[in-house]
């Protein structure tokens, strides 16, 4: 079954002003190179070479200057679309719709970098019949995410950053959608943050009882505060440096 991968990196990154009023929070250095390149190996390792970046703002079109046709990661062509203004992850994905074509989708946010691979879950997804799959960690401080209630080995809810959480474990920003997702996108409603929330997408394949997780080997950790890009940067730098090439 194909899947092609989406890489959400739109945004105009105020959590990380002044360092964003110069360039897209994605095309900044963690460790030895830019954040975007890991979100997009993580998708090279994992089989899947029909790639879309989704951007955004006025550094747009860095992003093309910087990957060209993803020749870096033995690709022959990258898509690229622009998100106008900042309306949430489900209406950013929403631009992903023409490109999709009716295939499967992995997507990653942009900021999102990984210890280990995803290929196993990719590959439970390939032979799941339908629905959604959503790759889960435990963390020290779930109330900055989508958080996650289980029963047993069954999700119960999701609540998108409560103000306490029912577990330690969260959505972390990699998704794995079929083609229904952008019909549920087009009836989803603002949230009071005014954005199309991915919680309620994956809420959506959780009361249709067509949405499975696993649980992310390794670290994780996403880049968009101070706190977890400096973070991202030491783990990389203890841990990946090799991997990455940088030494």
């Amino acid at each position: 079954m194909r899947l092609k991968g989406v890489v959400l990196a739109g945004g105009l990154g105020k959590r990380l002003h002044p360092l964003t009023k110069i360039t897209n929070k994605h095309l900044l250095p963690v460790f030895c190179k830019p954040m975007i390149y890991y979100p997009i190996q993580t998708l090279v390792d994992a089989g899947i070479k029909d790639i879309l970046i989704v951007t955004g703002g006025r550094h747009a079109g860095e992003f093309l200057r910087l990957l060209g046709n993803g020749a870096e990661f033995g690709l022959k062509h990258i898509n690229y679309t622009y998100q106008e203004g900042e309306g949430g992850i489900a209406e950013a994905l929403s631009l992903a719709e023409h490109f999709a074509d009716n295939d499967r989708i992995v997507v990653i946010l942009g900021d999102n970098i990984i210890e280990k691979g995803i290929k196993r879950s990719v590959d439970e997804f390939r032979l799941q019949p339908k629905g959604a799959k959503i790759l889960i960690k435990k963390v020290d401080d779930p109330e900055r995410f989508g958080v996650v209630e289980l029963e047993g080995k069954r999700i119960v809810s999701i609540e998108e950053k409560p103000k306490k959480a029912k577990s330690d474990y969260i959505v972390t920003g990699i998704y794995m959608y079929d083609n229904q997702v952008f019909d549920i996108i087009k009836g989803l409603k603002p949230s009071k943050r005014g954005e199309l929330e991915i919680t309620d997408v994956n809420n959506a394949y959780l009361k249709k009882r067509e949405l499975t997780y696993s649980i992310l080997d390794g670290w994780w950790t996403d880049s968009g505060t101070f706190d977890s890009l400096l973070r991202a940067n030491n783990l990389v730098a203890k841990s990946e440096a090799k991997r990455a090439n940088c030494i």
